[in-house]
């Protein structure tokens, strides 16, 4: 990922600051902090995992797995937090136009941290593609190259 430029605003985002940028809220608020936001390039954030998340109940009974599409949509919460610190976007919603090239490869249980990166590759008006990943205990769970559009 980006490597933090020392003459580059970095900001940081806890839970409220979050809910204050995006619109998700629980059971899909899937990030707990952002802990590095570069507008308009990167950020890093996480999600900590408790066996109460609602989907472990029932994926699957008696081997609970978080699942690759919330793994995919947690990724893409941390890059709209990108996003909403940009003044041409703030306020605006973000939505999912497209995943490429996404690999599960690691499985993500209940007590991980999801840790996680998402660097923005191209800004064209309302249609930005970016890169993300996440790790568990700093072993790649999750890599997608994902396409946002502004609405």
């Amino acid at each position: 990922m980006t490597e933090q430029n020392t003459n580059e605003e970095t900001l940081q985002f806890d839970t409220m600051q979050i809910m204050e940028m995006i619109p998700h809220r629980y059971p899909f608020m899937l990030v707990d902090r952002i802990t590095e936001c570069v507008p308009g390039k990167y950020s890093k954030g996480y999600k900590n995992l408790t066996f109460n998340e609602p989907f472990f109940q029932g994926h699957f009974p008696g081997n609970p797995i978080m699942p690759g599409v919330l793994q995919a949509e947690a990724m893409a919460q941390l890059g709209a937090g990108i996003l909403m610190t940009m003044p041409e976007y703030k306020g605006k919603l973000v939505v999912y136009a497209g995943i490429d090239n996404c690999r599960f490869k690691r499985i993500v249980r209940p007590g991980d941290r999801l840790d996680m990166e998402v660097e923005l590759v191209k800004v064209k008006g309302p249609i930005i593609k970016s890169h993300g990943k996440a790790m568990v205990d700093g072993k790649l769970a999750v890599e997608a190259d994902m396409i946002f559009s502004v609405v």
